[in-house]
């Protein structure tokens, strides 16, 4: 029997500049197990994402997967170009903790109203590779957020960013100081991949981060940890 399964999020989970989750947890299960559609939007927010359910409510499938929040998360940072982002992706106020809660405490909530699925909401990835560092911190404290809305709404929590702080903590990489991608540097890194044909994974090693090419976006190692934490967390323990 084939399971249906609609994976909502950003930049991460389009995978134009980050390699394709989707891609890996289908290749975990035998072909025809599992029926993968993919619902990401290149800088979503929460709010984004909130405003974005009818496609996923017009087809519902058998389980939601949602990984949102790394873009809310670094509008808390120093040097995220607030402003231009508003405008860019039409938000009515600023982005917030507490804004974030809100929205994605609505986004399961609907969910929960107008389908029947198995609901899973995934901790956000470390950002950036210090774990001290206010990047690292940020994904922390929204995660946090995260783990309290799947509680509240009784949906399944997956701990991704502890899976990935235990990554970090065993490979002990070197204190590479978090920078925000700005356009230019994402087109950069799209670049490179799509047309000088460099592999993601390449792009990450020359820059010496473990689990992603440029501090945000995942490389093979941390996509990888995003498809194994969906799978034992949702379709292993009902399989």
């Amino acid at each position: 029997m084939t399971t249906r399964i609609a994976c909502l999020g950003d930049s991460l989970t389009r995978a134009l500049i980050s390699v394709d989750y989707l891609d890996v947890l289908g290749r975990c299960h035998p072909p025809g197990d599992l029926q993968l559609a993919r619902f990401g939007a290149n800088g979503d927010f929460a709010y984004n994402l909130l405003r974005s359910l009818d496609a996923v409510i017009a087809n519902p499938p058998d389980v939601i997967t949602v990984l949102i929040g790394t873009n809310d998360a670094r509008a808390s940072l120093a040097g995220y170009r607030v402003d231009k982002v508003m405008k860019r992706k039409q938000l009515p106020e600023r982005p917030s903790a507490g804004w974030f809660q809100q929205c994605l405490g609505a986004v399961v909530e609907r969910l929960r109203a107008e389908t029947d699925a198995t609901i899973g909401l995934l901790s956000l990835p470390v950002l950036g590779q210090q774990l001290d560092g206010a990047a690292a911190q940020a994904s922390q404290r929204y995660s946090r957020m995260i783990a309290e809305v799947a509680t509240t709404n009784e949906v399944t929590y997956l701990p991704l960013h502890e899976r990935q702080i235990e990554e970090l903590r065993q490979a002990d990489p070197p204190p590479i100081p978090y920078r925000e991608v700005t356009p230019a540097a994402g087109l950069g890194v799209l670049v490179q991949h799509a047309v000088l044909r460099r592999n993601l994974d390449t792009i990450s090693r020359r820059r010496n981060l473990v689990l992603t090419t440029d501090h945000i976006h995942q490389n093979s190692r941390g996509a990888t940890l995003i498809a194994e934490v969906i799978d034992a967390g949702l379709l292993t323990q009902n399989a």
